[in-house]
């Protein structure tokens, strides 16, 4: 009778471990599971195709189709100081189909300086990645009689009003640098504002406005052929890429620090389990040394980290802004 029993009770382990044991590869395998990605990602750019960053988002969007195991294309959508692109990526369903390459000005500084602007980042736009971080350079068109900011500012003195700059438009990072010098300096400039870094920068080499702050990425290559005369550059220490050229703080402006950063956003709303799968993605992408040596060389430095660093960043210098941009309006 005992015998019986005990073999009872070996059948009836014996049920329990074979149900246990199919059911275990299931569970696996829905751990394993990664929210689904659309067929195609249009990773979308606030400014004007040529521009910095235009040209970050079509370096790394290749590497973001590799990692991801879809297609994602550069969608440009300029204007307003990259709040229509902003602003088109907010509206969109969040299921990754469309995300924004936010350029820092445009979730820090436009919601202190546009009056209409259409969204608010800290509240429409889900923060997946931060990217890279840049240093603006001041670069002057060539045939304008400055060699050094000293000159440019007894320049600027000289002509109250009547010294141009342009800027990627009313908000952007160069837009409040050269407004920045004025505060700090007492000069009066002209700010000209225009639909992207890319076209204010040609308008500097043909002579049409004298003068902008822009993205070392961009300038670099102008400057070492000569069509533009770098001055100084915003941040606290030299740049490596443009090692002879002096900071702001060295060139006598005291305490004059500005810099930049991009990040990937999404609509709100997104699913926290397709904001991680993104998220790894970007920081396999940045840990690859063929794209930090390629973002290396265009003057950048790769920021990676997880969204809740990028929406800290995000925070904290959009209050920063909102003392220095004060008194600047955009339509």
């Amino acid at each position: 009778m005992e015998s019986l029993d005990l073999n009872r009770r070996r059948a009836v382990a014996a049920l329990a471990g074979s149900a246990l044991l199919s059911m275990l590869p299931t569970r696996v395998f829905a751990q394993q599971q990664q929210p689904a990605l659309p067929s195609l990602i249009k990773l979308v750019v606030g400014y004007s195709a040529g521009g910095p960053v235009d040209g970050a988002a079509r370096l790394l969007a290749p590497a973001m189709s590799q990692e991801l195991g879809t297609q994602v294309i550069v969608d440009n959508r300029p204007g307003a100081g990259g709040s229509l692109g902003g602003n088109a990526v907010a509206k969109a369903p969040p299921d990754g189909a469309m995300l924004f390459l936010g350029a820092s000005p445009t979730i820090t500084i436009n919601p202190n300086v546009q009056r209409n602007m259409p969204f608010d980042p800290m509240k429409d736009l889900t923060p997946i990645a931060p990217l890279v971080d840049y240093t603006n350079v001041l670069v002057v068109n060539k045939d304008l009689p400055v060699r050094n900011v000293a000159e440019l500012l007894a320049y600027a003195k000289a002509k109250p009003g009547k010294l141009f700059y342009g800027s990627a438009g009313v908000g952007a990072s160069n837009h409040l640098s050269g407004a920045l010098l004025e505060k700090m300096t007492g000069v009066q400039l002209t700010h000209v504002p225009y639909k992207g870094s890319a076209p204010a920068l040609a308008d500097v080499m043909a002579g049409t406005v004298p003068m902008m702050f822009d993205i070392i990425a961009t300038s670099r290559p102008f400057i070492q052929s000569g069509r533009l005369r770098a001055l100084a550059v915003t941040s606290r220490q030299r740049n490596r890429m443009l090692p002879d050229v002096p900071t702001m703080i060295e060139s006598g402006v005291p305490d004059y620090d500005v810099g930049g950063w991009f990040g990937l956003y999404g609509p709100a709303r997104m699913d926290p389990a397709l904001v991680a799968r993104i998220n790894a993605a970007a920081h396999r992408m940045l840990a690859r040394e063929d794209i930090a040596s390629r973002l290396r060389e265009q003057g950048y430095d790769v920021w990676s980290g997880g969204a809740e660093l990028l929406a800290t960043k995000g925070q904290s210098d959009r209050k920063l802004w909102a003392t220095a941009s004060k008194g600047i309006e955009a339509e």
